[in-house]
């Protein structure tokens, strides 16, 4: 959990052509640093897919990963949330992949905010940034290649 002192770190990475296959890339090196995440999106069936491609990323990868609500949650190093972030077990990073800001973003160290590559994705994620931007949080850009 971030402290009053210190504001959430914001990473834009724009211009993704792919979402799931950038977020499972993403997960994949935050894991390798032995990062604990949790990956937001409102909607059940986004989460779903991204499970699958977690399962089917690389043969010689494990990714463990769960919904917030199991009671593995704990233990588990990846946790994805549909809703309630304040009730996740870990607060160090949040993957954000939908196209607005998540509920008690500002509980997490870190948020990395997934811009997909389209005209309105783009739009959108420029509306965020500013809003960010006017609340004081450190901010980066990065173009997806």
């Amino acid at each position: 959990m971030t402290s009053a002192s210190e504001p959430t770190r914001i990473d834009f990475h724009s211009n993704v052509s792919d979402p799931i296959h950038y977020a499972c890339r993403l997960i994949r090196k935050a894991r390798a640093a032995n990062c604990r995440l949790v990956v937001y999106h409102p909607e059940a069936a986004l989460l779903q897919q991204l499970s699958h491609a977690l399962w089917t990323l690389d043969d010689s990868a494990f990714l463990p990963h769960v919904m917030a609500d199991d009671p593995c949650a704990p233990q588990t190093p990846v946790i994805f949330c549909q809703r309630e972030l304040q009730l996740s077990p870990h607060f160090e990073l949040l993957l954000n992949l939908s196209s607005s800001a998540p509920p008690q973003f500002g509980l997490f160290g870190r948020m990395i905010e997934i811009v997909p590559s389209t005209a309105q994705a783009t739009a959108l994620g420029r509306e965020r940034y500013r809003g960010y931007q006017q609340q004081g949080f450190a901010l980066f850009h990065h173009v997806a290649n």
